[in-house]
């Protein structure tokens, strides 16, 4: 099978050719990521609060979000063929969610130190997230 030019690093990403393969082994990375971010807030909301200089009610809030989203993700991540619509509103999410960090840092967190390096850390690997899924599900598209 040939290999797209367009899609040569994420076929070293997603050690496959095939789109359909890169796109469930990002949607199924991102899934573990955030489920697991999400619980780590939601457990340790309180030390995690007081470590990176967030209220650990919005931690906890957050939290449970990001479990729910991370195990909505993974469900999609376990379909064969996950449809389009859904990846792209998982592509849509991740890109709202890195660009708000972005403006939470700046118009209403005062994280500590450890806060303002992990806030805009996170944003950089969800944005990175939605770009990789974006690029799998448009060269799926393109071989259809």
């Amino acid at each position: 099978m040939a290999t797209s030019t367009s899609t040569y690093p994420l076929t070293a990403l997603a050690r496959t050719t095939d789109p359909k393969t890169m796109l469930r082994r990002f949607l199924g990375l991102d899934a573990v990521v955030t489920a697991g971010n999400g619980v780590a807030y939601a457990a340790a909301s309180g030390a995690l609060g007081d470590f990176l200089g967030v209220d650990s009610g919005l931690l906890l809030g957050l939290g449970v979000g990001l479990v729910l989203y991370g195990v909505g993700v993974g469900v999609l991540a376990a379909r064969k063929s996950p449809p389009a619509v859904a990846v792209q509103a998982v592509v849509e999410v991740n890109v709202v969610w890195a660009v708000l960090s972005v403006v939470a840092l700046v118009a209403w967190l005062s994280p500590s130190t450890a806060g303002a390096v992990w806030i805009p850390l996170q944003a950089v690997v969800v944005g990175g997230f939605a770009a990789v899924q974006y690029a799998a599900l448009r060269e799926l598209k393109a071989r259809r």
